[in-house]
């Protein structure tokens, strides 16, 4: 069974969107999203595929979960609903040969993935966003651990500095 692995960068006050766009500029980050992404599934919403101009990012097969039933969006598969989204996405890994599904985004499909989510990797942007239009629900450490952590200076290319951290769902007995 594949990994589900949500990937988000989230200021200091929980936001992670605003007017349809990140609230910053993470040049840092994004090179480490595209590391940890490549080849790998991606579930996303509709509005989150459409943030970086409806086009597939290469080399990842994409899953747009949207309440439209019929949604013709050439590249991608679509998916009604988030339980839909990661079976198509555990058949696409299990196609392409990896154990890993990463969902992007946005804010109501972290809310409903986060309590199925296996990992986390979250990049805590150090910067408190006013005006933010979309939030990442609280990380409960009751349920997460962190398994490592490393601060990130601001690039030349970096709105802010951040923290990358790798949570693991703590396991049960």
């Amino acid at each position: 069974m594949q990994k589900i692995s949500i990937v988000v960068a989230v200021s200091s006050n929980g936001v992670i969107g605003r007017d349809g766009d990140m609230p910053w500029k993470l040049s840092t980050d994004l090179k480490r999203f595209k590391a940890l992404t490549m080849g790998k599934p991606l579930v996303m919403g509709r509005k989150t595929f459409e943030s970086f101009g409806s086009k597939p990012l290469p080399g990842r097969p994409h899953i747009v979960v949207s309440r439209r039933a019929k949604l013709d969006m050439p590249a991608v598969e679509t998916a009604i609903n988030l339980e839909d989204a990661l079976l198509k996405a555990r058949q696409q890994a299990q196609a392409l040969g990896v154990d890993e599904i990463c969902v992007i985004g946005g804010g109501e499909i972290y809310a409903q993935a986060l309590p199925l989510a296996d990992i986390l990797h979250v990049t805590h942007v150090n910067a408190v966003i006013e005006n933010g239009d979309t939030f990442f629900p609280p990380i409960d450490s009751d349920c997460f651990d962190v398994l490592s952590e490393e601060a990130v200076p601001a690039g030349e290319k970096d709105s802010y500095a951040t923290r990358y951290v790798v949570y693991g769902r703590q396991k049960t007995i």
